[in-house]
């Protein structure tokens, strides 16, 4: 039996492997379907898998995501995609709506690297089970973009010390990249 996957928010992303929605209809998405109106037309644990590639900026991001654990099987993965919060991407679409640090997906999470000591149950209604994140960079500093990425990403504790530091600053990231389990 095959994996059922979704593609959310794919754009001119389109996978063969996955079920493609979006938004707008394009050359080879399936779903057309508004992500800021829930729930998505989509049976309660149909996916084995979701990818959300530079799509939750753009969007009411918290009810989407308790929907998507609605519509995730036990043990399902969501790979998630967005701007960092000091990319300079982060600024340059209109479109954007929200900002994101290493941090944030760990408020949605019973086991958060992030946020061991701090009980933040009473923000939502619903968690995923687990978390791991990365910070990435993008390649205009050449192999300096490599080592930072490295460095950055030893430990979820390095992670942070370089969001509240100057480091931040001098070496601005692009993306971050999260998996997140039901």
């Amino acid at each position: 039996m095959n994996d059922m996957k979704l593609n959310l928010g794919c754009g001119n992303d389109i996978r063969k492997d996955c079920i493609n929605l979006d938004k707008h209809y394009l050359s080879g998405v399936d779903v057309t379907h508004d992500l800021d109106k829930l729930p998505l037309p989509f049976s309660d644990g149909q996916f084995d898998e979701i990818l959300a590639k530079d799509v939750l900026e753009h969007v009411d991001y918290i009810p989407l995501l308790k929907d998507l654990l609605r519509i995730m099987k036990p043990g399902a993965k969501l790979t998630v995609f967005v701007p960092h919060w000091t990319s300079t991407n982060m600024y340059t679409d209109p479109q954007h709506k929200h900002f994101f640090a290493i941090r944030t997906f760990g408020f949605f999470c019973k086991e958060s690297p992030y946020l061991k000591s701090v009980d933040r149950s009473y923000y939502t209604d619903f968690h995923f089970s687990s978390l791991k994140a990365r910070i990435t960079f993008p390649r205009h500093f050449g192999p300096l973009s490599w080592l930072n990425e490295w460095l950055v990403n030893i430990h979820p504790k390095v992670q942070v010390l370089y969001e509240l530091t100057f480091w931040s600053r001098l070496f601005p990231a692009e993306n971050i990249s999260a998996e997140l389990v039901k």
